[in-house]
């Protein structure tokens, strides 16, 4: 069996169809959409490969405008807006069947020396990720064996999850809890070293855990769903080197949700407590 890891990179390997015209298979599983962080590493991938690489990405927006379909490819239409001395900006569209599904717009920065560094440090400690359960340990201690269903995605999973606090099951055990989430991650084998894939693996990741934060004091993040999700908007902006394939803190909250949305921030840290990486995600949310 191929490993998750490995499944991830030939994911993000897009074929190049046309100049700055890139296409990009979906998987066929059992999903109603594309899972959206697939598609924003995808599109990344595609904005990268136009440029000539001496340029690290630094942050990237985007929309999700149409749900993808699984198993039918994507294709990612990329327009170079600008070649600057220092910044290089690129748009990308992608289309599924004649229709946008999405758009990003990603801006590459020349590294620089800066001439003073801050940072605000993890919110809390948190354990080390090797004394926590993977989330499929905890899953299978609660139902006593995955479901069927269950252990597929979990064999195709290309990275390792430890929710830093145990996970909710009852809804009794929801009230009053604060929309807060943490998880420890990494990709589950080696990514290899183009670190346009590491930024992209993580870009993937971001989408898996984000909006987990809206949910948390309204229902159990796992078990039966009272609300249908769905991303809307994504950021990120990406302040240093790192490897997606090495443990990263995803640190989370949501400061507010009304109106049928629900806003979902995070900061990303390595193990030494640097951060890596800002996001900030809004998702629709409506009642099943």
């Amino acid at each position: 069996m191929t490993n998750p890891a490995e499944s991830l990179v030939a994911l993000l390997d897009l074929e190049r169809i046309e100049v700055d015209i890139f296409r990009g298979r979906s998987p066929q599983e059992s999903l109603q959409r594309v899972f959206g962080g697939q598609v924003a590493g995808q599109a990344l991938v595609a904005a990268g490969r136009t440029t000539d690489g001496d340029r690290p990405v630094h942050s990237l927006h985007a929309y999700f405008l149409r749900p993808g379909r699984p198993g039918v490819p994507i294709v990612y239409q990329v327009e170079r807006v600008r070649d600057g001395r220092s910044f290089t900006t690129r748009r990308v569209t992608a289309v599924q069947q004649g229709r946008t599904i999405f758009n990003l717009t990603a801006s590459f920065h020349k590294p620089e020396q800066g001439s003073f560094e801050h940072q605000l440090p993890p919110a809390r400690k948190v354990p080390d990720p090797g004394s926590l359960p993977t989330v499929t340990d905890e899953i299978r201690e609660h139902l006593g064996a995955l479901p069927e269903q269950l252990e597929r995605m979990a064999r195709r999973q290309p990275f390792d999850i430890r929710y830093v606090d145990r996970l909710r099951w009852d809804p009794d055990e929801v009230e009053g809890a604060e929309p807060r989430s943490a998880v420890w991650m990494r990709a589950v084998g080696p990514l290899g070293d183009d670190p346009l894939v590491h930024t992209c693996a993580l870009t993937y990741a971001s989408d898996m855990t984000l909006l987990d934060a809206v949910r948390i004091p309204v229902e159990p993040l796992w078990g039966p769903r009272g609300f249908d999700m769905a991303s809307l908007d994504h950021a990120m902006w990406f302040h240093r080197p790192f490897r997606a394939d090495e443990w990263f803190l995803y640190d989370q909250e949501s400061p507010i949700a009304t109106g049928g949305r629900g806003l979902a921030r995070g900061r990303i840290y390595d193990l030494e407590g640097r951060m890596l990486v800002s996001v900030v995600q809004e998702g629709l949310f409506r009642a099943l």
